[in-house]
């Protein structure tokens, strides 16, 4: 490789590694229009970006003698967003500035951090790290950055995805503004376009191979699988194409612990990465699946953000990624530096909209079919014990070999060879018959034809929806969306109409999973859904009938406690009034509207009997409580008129 544009230590650490030709983003970083210039580089993941952000910021930081200076503070600074990652570039920088003298220190969280503090003050002129980790070794005076010169944010938009945004403001603003800054990001989101304006200076857009050209190297296949043989169907696909290492993608640490579970128990070298790992852990994960101890890994997607694994051949889709950029993130682990790699998209039935709009917005082409078959794991498996090595080698003593020859035969060494061949290995799974997928065109609306009706033991109370009840039938009959017609959600139950070629499936009664029942009926059920039922309200009674609720007379008295005096009944203006007799329910006197008003709103006490006017109620309750079980105080007045209860007493 002959390139004069760079430093000759790098040129020299570059052959050494055996690069013959640069790649694309190498390239671009090393024209005369980018010399010294901010750069926001968009390329695919494996290009080469750590090799060629190194050799870019070389004329910035070496000397006339291409050496790193002694005794400064650090001049360049690399943030990743990742634990991984940052250890990934600090071994790349490492040997690319080996001839330099320089000195590199990583600062990541869940290392001691001592030992980065007692680095960081040796001085190193490169520092490595996440943004978590490099922004409390400022805070606290560990890391100054007042010499820097240059700042690169390899997977910008990951750091942003991940809520780094405060983080790596903090970092650049207590960088010279004089710095020169390079992002590189897979993607260039809107978000990437404002932090580059916010903290860059006339940068250069950079488009490594085009982005409408990313992962060339990569074959896309879309296996359509029925929802019960997800699992199955990942298995073969591990054992159909064999490959050196392999990574699975899972949504969250659940799943990856449970599918490392599984895959385990079915003889399968597998090592885990997930959030929840100590660093210790994911070190001794990355460590086996380089020495060949595991040949796949289980990752979540941030876990495995910017690993480089070595040949990784194989990119498996266990659970759809939320968008195309993670797509494209997920996919960049295989087909790096030119070598060429499968990305497979295991697809359910109720996901096939979303594989067809996730490789829509990746501008990718995929490749659909169904999964490797277990006659199709066990031919490729033949094929490549025909093609092993050891059937063509010699050997310097053919004794052995002759012997045993004559010992038992051709027939039973070709036998032992099979048997010892197949050990050791998985076997295939049984996968059952999945539809194609549907095409992205939408339908053009069709009569249903000839069904059959069922009728599932969930409804509105149980917050049954159609995008929920769907899957599952589908899954349970092992059917398609177009086997399945109408789909009524009523109160308590719901109603399926499923294609009569297909109704077989489900027989007279199908438990779909524990509490919910769907059984066949006989004929269409009534759709049409009943006017809810309302109580009807009560007729008003006439103001002239209403009476007054009699009250419970009260407990007789002997005739001696209480003198059988004809007591009267009072009233605001009749003095006048019938005596009541003793046997009479005593009624409650009332205030006409006219006597409140004449009164100023308010009701007096009424006065006793005999004129006198009642005392007062005392504001305190306590004082009207009789204590212990006194007799009750007579009227005033006489009578035996029982007494208003004190308040408060219930």
């Amino acid at each position: 490789m002959t390139q004069n544009t760079i430093a000759a230590p790098l040129a020299a650490a570059l052959a050494e590694r055996g690069y013959e030709t640069l790649t694309a983003v190498q390239q671009a970083v090393l024209n005369p229009d980018a010399s010294g210039r901010d750069l926001l580089v968009s390329a695919q993941t494996g290009s080469g970006k750590t090799v060629a952000f190194g050799i870019a910021a070389a004329p910035d930081l070496l000397g006339d003698d291409d050496t790193l200076p002694e005794g400064t503070a650090p001049l360049a600074l690399a943030i990743a967003p990742t634990r991984e990652l940052a250890l990934q570039v600090a071994a790349e920088l490492t040997w690319l500035y080996a001839a330099t003298g320089a000195r590199i220190a990583t600062c990541v969280g869940g290392m001691d951090y001592r030992t980065e503090r007692r680095a960081l003050a040796r001085g190193a002129q490169i520092v490595v790290g996440t943004p978590g980790r490099l922004r409390d070794h400022i805070e606290r005076g560990g890391l100054d950055l007042s010499c820097l010169r240059v700042a690169v944010l390899d997977e910008a938009d990951e750091m942003l995805d991940l809520g780094f945004r405060e983080d790596l403001e903090f970092i650049l603003q207590a960088a010279p503004e004089s710095r020169r800054t390079l992002m590189f990001s897979a993607t260039v989101p809107a978000a990437i376009e404002k932090l580059a304006r916010d903290f860059q200076r006339n940068a250069l857009r950079v488009a490594a191979m085009g982005e409408a050209r990313q992962h060339g190297d990569i074959t896309y296949r879309a296996l359509s699988i029925a929802a019960r043989d997800r699992e199955n169907a990942i298995f073969n696909l591990l054992r159909y194409y064999e490959a050196r290492t392999a990574i699975v993608f899972c949504k969250t640490r659940a799943n990856v612990n449970h599918l490392m579970a599984r895959m385990g128990n079915r003889g399968f070298r597998v090592a885990a990465l997930s959030g929840e790992l100590s660093q210790q852990e994911r070190t001794h994960a990355l460590q086996a699946l380089r020495d060949g101890r595991a040949r796949v890994c289980i990752a979540t997607d941030v876990a495995a953000r910017g690993i480089d694994l070595p040949g990784l051949e194989l990119v498996i889709h266990a659970d759809l990624p939320t968008n195309s950029e993670t797509l494209l993130h997920r996919s960049g682990r295989t087909g790096r530096a030119g070598a060429k790699g499968v990305s497979a998209l295991i697809v359910a039935p109720a996901d096939y909209k979303k594989a067809q709009r996730l490789l829509q917005g990746a501008k990718l082409v995929a490749e659909w079919g169904k999964a490797p078959s277990a006659e199709e794991v066990s031919a490729q498996d033949d094929a490549r014990m025909l093609d092993h090595p050891a059937l063509t080698a010699t050997l310097e003593d053919m004794t052995a070999a002759r012997d045993l020859l004559a010992r038992v035969g051709p027939e039973q060494i070709a036998a032992a060879f099979v048997q010892l061949w197949r050990e050791g290995r998985p076997p295939p799974e049984e996968l059952t018959e999945s539809a194609p997928p549907s095409q992205a065109a939408p339908r053009v609306p069709r009569e249903f034809g000839a069904s059959v009706w069922f009728a599932l033991s969930v409804g509105q109370t149980g917050r049954a929806e159609a995008r929920w009840l769907l899957p599952k039938i589908c899954e349970a009959g092992n059917i398609t969306r177009d086997s399945i017609g109408a789909i009524r959600v009523r109160e308590h139950e719901t109603f399926v109409q499923i294609a009569t070629p297909e109704s077989p499936r489900f027989g007279d009664t199908i438990e779909i999973e524990p509490d919910l029942i769907m059984r066949r009926l006989k004929g269409e059920p009534a759709l049409d859904r009943k006017p809810e039922q309302h109580p009807a309200p009560k007729a008003p009674k006439p103001a002239g009938d209403r009476q007054p609720k009699p009250r419970k007379a009260a407990a007789a008295k002997p005739v001696d406690a209480v003198p059988a005096t004809p007591t009267r009944a009072w009233s605001p203006t009749d003095t006048t009034a019938e005596p009541v007799s003793a046997g009479t329910a005593r009624k409650k006197p009332r205030w006409s509207t006219a006597q409140k008003a004449a009164k100023g709103g308010k009701v007096s006490a009424a006065p006793a009997r005999g004129g006198k006017a009642a005392a007062p109620k005392s504001k305190s309750r306590t004082a009207s409580k009789p204590k212990g079980k006194s007799p009750a105080p007579r009227h005033p007045g006489g009578g035996n008129a029982v007494p208003r209860r004190p308040r408060g007493r219930r």
